[in-house]
């Protein structure tokens, strides 16, 4: 073990003290969720890192998810021809790629992604998973039946999870409502955890297993981080009870694929519309930043960048250190860290592939490390599509909904920090899973 490895566990725990200082109950705490929410983390970081089998597995899921990934070009190919073609690649015909087109390239796969999850659903697979996770979550974790398989379904899907327990949503105690919210912005929907993987692949050949680890990772990390910093206060109405999964079942499996392949388009359509709107206003804001602080420097003698992404890097860079990201690169990916906070994931996983592109960090671990710190929908604009669609469902708890979602912020980015540092304690210069 090299002292990095040692930092990245020290750092799970500074993690957990931080958001202990941060909770409003510190006498309340579940530890039984906060120890097994930690150890299942951990056992499972040892299967994927050390555990031969468990690298073979590894690296089985990673070479499925890329041939899935290239199936699912071939119908963006036949649409847009030539803008299709991943960045460095030639067509059977001949063709050479214009370099990466997020419209034409990313985007298609979330199409593609969101068909086949609905196909999964229709024949069961995704609810068998899902009862599975809630299972160990319910009986280990000593948490309440209803948020365990919320938080499992977030594995798979996005805001939508809350769907899956609607009839409890009305009747769930703070904490509860907390862990939901936590959970959904802590975790990726597998439709978008591809477009993250056409992203990086390029430069990342096992980018794929590496998000599913961290998807499955992020649910204990979620109920640990969430837990701490809103202990439970009342007694959960489904307490150790395991409750029947609530989804809407298509009639066959056609109409399976066509409903996906919509709900894929409406979550382009949401994802387009942040971006736009997101990345105007952080240009406006940098704008500002930049006029104000253009004044600062000529008056003090001052070389600083003023912008949103230098003040986020700065505000990041204490846990950057804290999950074992060497000194040397700790600057770069906390910048990186930091804006996913503001202009989402997409624009950061783009950026850490363009840094990698660029060659300028010095660790291997910088890039793993960094992958599983962004694996998550920790953002303002998540804040307010997990909040407003789960409210939605329970108009009566819009209130509650709308008070606890700052904090659910946090807990959902010190959980995305924690799977880094998981993921950190084990990997090591000698592992074959940072590339082939």
């Amino acid at each position: 073990m090299e002292i990095y490895n040692l930092v990245s566990l020290a750092g799970i725990f500074l993690l957990m003290g931080f958001a202990w200082l941060c909770s409003p109950s510190k006498r309340n705490m579940n530890w039984r969720a906060v120890f097994w929410g930690t150890a299942f983390q951990l056992i499972f970081a040892f299967f994927v890192f050390v555990f031969p089998p468990g690298v073979k597995v590894f690296l089985f899921i990673n070479d499925a998810v890329v041939k899935v990934l290239d199936s699912a070009g071939a119908g963006s190919r036949f649409v847009f021809g030539r803008l299709a073609l991943p960045p460095e690649t030639v067509s059977e015909t001949g063709e050479t790629s214009l370099g990466f087109m997020l419209a034409f390239q990313g985007f298609p796969t979330i199409i593609f992604f969101a068909a086949l999850m609905a196909l999964l659903y229709h024949f069961k697979v995704m609810p068998f998973l899902i009862r599975g996770f809630a299972y160990v979550f319910t009986k280990w974790l000593r948490v309440s039946g209803a948020e365990s398989l919320s938080v499992s379904a977030n594995i798979f899907v996005g805001v939508e999870s809350a769907l899956t327990v609607r009839p409890y949503l009305e009747k769930m105690t703070s904490s509860e409502l907390h862990t939901i919210l936590t959970a959904g912005m802590a975790t990726v929907a597998s439709n978008i955890l591809a477009l993250y993987v056409f992203m990086l692949r390029g430069q990342f050949p096992t980018i794929a297993g590496h998000l599913v680890s961290a998807s499955i990772l992020a649910a204990p990390a979620a109920i640990v981080m969430s837990k701490i910093l809103l202990p439970e206060s009342e007694k959960p109405e489904t307490l150790g009870v395991h409750i029947h999964l609530e989804y809407a079942k298509e009639k066959n499996w056609i109409e399976a694929v066509i409903s996906g392949a919509n709900d894929g388009v409406k979550l382009i359509v949401g994802i387009v519309a942040l971006l736009l709107a997101f990345l105007g206003l952080t240009a406006l804001v940098d704008l500002a930043l930049g006029w104000m602080g253009g004044g600062v420097n000529q008056l003090f003698g001052w070389h600083v960048n003023w912008s949103l992404k230098t003040f986020l890097g700065y505000l990041f860079y204490p846990f950057t250190l804290a999950i074992g990201i060497p000194p040397s690169d700790a600057w770069e990916m906390a910048k990186i860290i930091g804006e996913r906070a503001v202009v989402t994931e997409v624009t950061a996983y783009r950026d850490l592939a363009d840094v990698m592109a660029k060659g300028v960090l010095v660790h291997p671990r910088s890039v793993l490390i960094a992958t599983y710190a962004l694996c998550g929908f920790a953002h303002i604009a998540s804040l307010a599509i997990f909040v407003g669609g789960t409210a939605a469902l329970a108009p009566k708890r819009k209130n509650d909904l709308a008070r606890l979602g700052p904090r659910a912020l946090l807990a959902a980015t010190l959980a995305c920090l924690m799977t880094a540092a998981v993921a950190g304690t084990f990997y090591t210069g000698k592992s074959i899973l940072i590339g082939k």
